[in-house]
């Protein structure tokens, strides 16, 4: 498991054209560390759901509020910090090693995963006792 802690988190600035038209943003090869692999996006979350609640052995992700806004609580095992994404040109970098829950979706609220890996369910840790003990840590500590 990745020695990962909260101060290699990363809040992107994602390149915004402005335009009197509407804003254009990119994520282009060198918006990112990692090639992107897949694609995702969650959306019509309700207000009171979360979502996540697990980490990556091997993928990194990066997380986009492309409308409304959401919270997403990031957990190194040892810390947690909390981020509100609610802009559609600021991306959250989450490398391996990081659980995270998602949370308090407003309406109409969608959000853009870019992943370095495809789906593989062994790269997920579900259990947040497995996480911890990966971590060096016990769910009594």
């Amino acid at each position: 498991m990745s020695k990962t802690t909260l101060q290699q988190i990363e809040l992107l600035d994602i390149p915004k054209i402005e335009d009197p038209r509407g804003n254009l943003s990119v994520v282009e090869k060198e918006t990112l560390p990692y090639p992107i692999k897949r694609v995702y996006y969650l959306y019509d979350v309700p207000s009171n759901s979360a979502r996540g609640g697990h980490a990556h052995i091997e993928q990194s992700e990066c997380l986009i509020a492309l409308s409304g806004s959401f919270s997403v609580v990031l957990d190194d095992g040892f810390e947690k910090k909390s981020f509100l994404l609610n802009k559609p040109n600021k991306a959250l970098l989450i490398p391996t090693g990081i659980w995270r829950e998602l949370e308090d979706f407003s309406s109409g609220a969608v959000c853009l995963v870019l992943s370095s890996g495809e789906f593989l369910e062994r790269d997920y840790i579900r259990s947040y006792d497995e996480f911890l003990a990966l971590k060096g840590r016990s769910s009594n500590t």
